[in-house]
């Protein structure tokens, strides 16, 4: 936690001491500072409280950009300097979550730090060199390429962040959150970098009446990618589902195929697999025992990783038929049908559910000494039947988040739930890590 107590630490010097200097200094430009700081309010207030997704306040995150690139007001020189701006965006973003405090609804603090310390770094890279006339001559291209490059600083600023917040709370891998962090740059993080510099060029042109001409886009864009959003949650209830029938039909014990999912979603991110290989992981991980619905007589206990090998590939070939007929992606297909290859022919997610699915069904009824007794067995299989990589992350996993009465560490949550990036409602939340804070 060394790392989230810094962050917490510099955001809360950063807030005090801008603070301080605006009170003693006195505020400029009180008009602008209220147009954005309103703006900002707004953006907070119409935030995504109710689902952990990326770029949960899109437009208070760009509001904020924008007043800390901000030079002129229609032509008009400003003097607001680097504190004046954190002092508006910490006011601002604390008004406006006013409604989700009230809701319990919250924002956490990962996400207010983040957002101080961006914008933060943008101010301080831009307002006194613009104060002190360094940029006075620059105008068009120039004054433009200027601000795109401020902006894609403070982007990376923000992705190491937040990968850095992901990996204090989750103890993931820093390298494979920071990639997740780059590569969610490429959606609504492109859109919330380039409206906040085109709201500060505007308003630098014709005035504060560029705000809500520019802000408009980015809700319209805002409410698009929250329908994706429930489009995808929707899926995922859908999978989620359908992996229940081989519980309510009596083949699997109640709750496996959540725990071996979650399980093996703890291990991918200790071995470093993206976003996306992440979802198809916890899909197959989900419904890898679908198969078990053409059986005449249910296996006991659903325990498939007992059966002969032979009928563990027929159970694996008939649950890859049944999900490709469900229209699910096909490489979830893929990997519920080779779960039962031999180890060295699998692809890697196939590998991990090959592992937590034996884990899983040798601790949950072994008594107090099950789990450590299961990860013994799985470590004398490597020879042939399970990959040691896979066996010693599960372990690594179990040893960092301790181990439940079922074998499953308490903390593991799924992939769907911990998103994290720049305007998102939880750090890892996870990673709040996955699915948030900006």
């Amino acid at each position: 936690m060394t790392a989230l107590r810094l962050i917490h630490g510099c955001a809360a010097l950063v807030a005090a001491l801008s603070l301080a200097l605006t009170l003693w200094s006195g505020m400029h430009e009180r008009g602008v500072a209220l147009a954005f700081g309103v703006l900002i309010a707004v953006g907070e207030l119409t935030r995504w409280s109710d689902a952990p997704v990326r770029r949960a306040a899109p437009l208070g995150t760009a509001a904020s950009l924008s007043y800390a690139l901000l030079g002129a007001d229609a032509g008009h020189p400003t003097q607001h300097d680097a504190p004046q701006v954190v002092t508006i965006v910490l006011a601002a973003s604390l008004l406006g979550g006013v409604p989700h405090i009230w809701g319990g609804r919250s924002p956490t603090l990962d996400h207010l730090a983040r957002r101080l310390l961006t914008v933060g770094f943008a101010a301080v890279c831009f307002q006194p060199l613009y104060n002190e006339g360094v940029f006075a001559h620059w105008s068009g291209p120039a004054y433009a390429l200027l601000l795109v490059v401020l902006v894609v600083l403070t982007a990376l600023c923000d992705t190491v962040l937040a990968a850095a917040l992901a990996h204090s709370r989750t103890r993931w891998p820093f390298g494979p959150l920071l990639r997740d962090e780059l590569r969610g740059l490429l959606g609504i993080g492109s859109a919330v970098c380039a409206t906040g510099a085109v709201m500060a060029l505007a308003v630098a042109v014709v005035g504060l009446w560029a705000l809500p001409v520019f802000c408009l886009p980015l809700l319209l864009t805002q409410l698009s990618v929250r329908r994706y959003a429930a489009v995808r949650a929707t899926y995922r209830q859908t999978i989620a589902s359908l992996a229940r029938a081989t519980e309510v039909a009596g083949y699997t014990p109640a709750g496996h195929a959540r725990r071996v999912a979650a399980l093996s979603l703890a291990v991918g991110r200790d071995l470093g697999l993206s976003g996306a290989e992440l979802t198809v992981l916890e899909h197959a991980a989900l419904m890898h025992d679908i198969g078990q619905l053409s059986l005449v007589d249910p296996v006991p206990a659903g325990a498939t990783a007992a059966l002969p090998a032979q009928e563990q590939r027929r159970i694996a070939l008939l649950g890859g038929a049944v999900v490709r007929q469900t229209g699910v992606d096909a490489a979830v297909a893929v990997v519920v049908e080779r779960q039962a290859d031999a180890c060295r022919e699998q692809p890697l997610a196939a590998r991990i559910v090959r592992a937590v699915n034996a884990y899983e069904e040798r601790a949950r009824e072994a008594g107090p000494d099950g789990p450590l007794r299961a990860l013994e067995e799985l470590r004398l299989a490597t020879a042939g039947e399970y990959a040691p990589e896979v066996v010693e992350s599960l372990a690594r996993v179990l040893s960092r988040n301790g181990v439940g009465a079922t074998g499953v560490p308490p903390g593991v949550q799924f992939w769907g739930s911990l998103v994290p990036g720049w305007g998102e409602t939880d750090g890892p939340e996870a990673a709040r890590g996955g699915v948030t804070h900006g």
